[in-house]
């Protein structure tokens, strides 16, 4: 983990713009435009946690629209200083809680068919294969379909940290 740093999961929102910027840069490669993050903190809608360390320090980011009762997953990301520390896991948890208090009964998502640290993640989460969008992605890469249950009682599966 991160040692005697404090690691806070809370909401973010449009103050958190710069810092969403930054992290989609470090960890995304500028996945996202400023005016996508500007929308998806701005939006009352959509679900946005981070992880911030030392109380000023964004280090992951997980995103979430909730339709009708699913939650669809749009990013979960954390900056490759961070990664393989449980940081992901704990905000991807996070995020399932959040989504199920406001009425969501699945969850799912899309993940590069290359990215095998994000498929052990979610895997790790409860996430099931559920599909493939071949050449789904600008480089050729195929997304895979993930879906789980967010059960309505205590799921060890969202508890799970590494």
């Amino acid at each position: 983990m991160t040692g005697e740093r404090a690691i806070d999961i809370r909401e973010l929102g449009s103050g958190d713009l710069e810092d969403c910027l930054s992290l989609d840069q470090q960890a995304l490669n500028d996945f996202w435009t400023q005016e996508q993050w500007s929308r998806e903190l701005a939006d009352r809608d959509r679900l946005v946690l981070g992880a911030v360390l030392d109380q000023n320090t964004l280090v992951a980011v997980a995103s979430a629209w909730l339709v009708l009762d699913e939650l669809q997953i749009m990013v979960v990301a954390v900056t490759p200083a961070h990664q393989r520390q449980g940081i992901g896991s704990r905000l991807l948890n996070a995020l399932l809680r959040l989504g199920q208090s406001r009425g969501a009964q699945t969850a799912s998502l899309e993940v590069a068919s290359t990215n095998l640290a994000a498929q052990k993640l979610y895997n790790r989460c409860g996430f099931a294969n559920c599909g493939l969008r071949k050449g789904y992605y600008s480089n050729g890469d195929g997304a895979l379909l993930q879906r789980r249950p967010i059960s309505t009682g205590r799921d060890s599966r969202t508890d799970r940290t590494e």
